[in-house]
């Protein structure tokens, strides 16, 4: 696999890779010397290192020649999260794909969910593996307050929204499951690598 390695600053590499996940799990088995923290993106890892024990050049050499691995296998595990669909969005999101609303469920809640990386609020996982026919485009207008616990997709992701905020998600549902919880060892329910499943039940 082809990467392309961009320097940040004098503590961190900024790794482009088709595999992600894939490529932060062989970046973790090796235990590299130095390496301080694997912090996953859309389609880039940034790799931090102390430089009292290694440099970017050293590291670039060895982060060059890793291939990636099945994610799945050294991931955080599986998450089954019930959902409640009875979303604001689910008429639209079934018109603008072109299937009924009784599709939209079920294809949601048939997929094989992993959480790609996690950003715009602490806990939001943005969710790889949603139905193609449901990458639908996000609200022209955002809503001003989406409850907690809201489950939304928008483009090739799926959500859960951790905590209530602004967004232009289209909502699908609701789960009672808090995928961020301070008072919880470690607070992120869904951290990158974990496998999601989403489980239709009524209210």
């Amino acid at each position: 696999m082809t990467v392309r390695l961009l320097p940040c600053g004098r503590r961190a590499v900024l790794v482009e890779a088709e595999d992600v996940l894939g490529y932060q799990a062989a970046v973790t088995a090796l235990d590299l010397a130095g390496v301080e923290e694997l912090v996953p993106a859309a389609r880039t890892l940034l790799v931090r290192f102390d430089p009292a024990v290694t440099d970017a050049d050293r590291l670039g050499a060895v982060l060059r020649e890793v291939s990636p691995v099945d994610s799945t296998v050294t991931g955080a595990g599986e998450v089954v999260v019930p959902v409640v669909y009875d979303g604001e969005d689910l008429a639209d999101v079934a018109a603008e794909a072109g299937v009924s609303v009784a599709s939209v469920i079920s294809r949601h809640s048939a997929g094989s969910y992993v959480s790609a990386f996690c950003g715009f609020a602490p806990g939001f996982a943005y969710l790889s593996g949603l139905d193609p026919a449901l990458h639908v485009s996000r609200r022209s207008t955002p809503r001003t307050r989406i409850p907690a616990g809201s489950v939304a997709i928008a483009g090739e992701y799926s959500a859960v929204y951790p905590s209530a905020s602004p967004g232009g998600w289209r909502l699908l549902g609701r789960a009672e499951v808090p995928v961020w919880d301070v008072e919880r060892d470690p607070p992120n329910l869904l951290p990158p690598g974990t496998r999601v499943r989403f489980e239709a039940v009524t209210a």
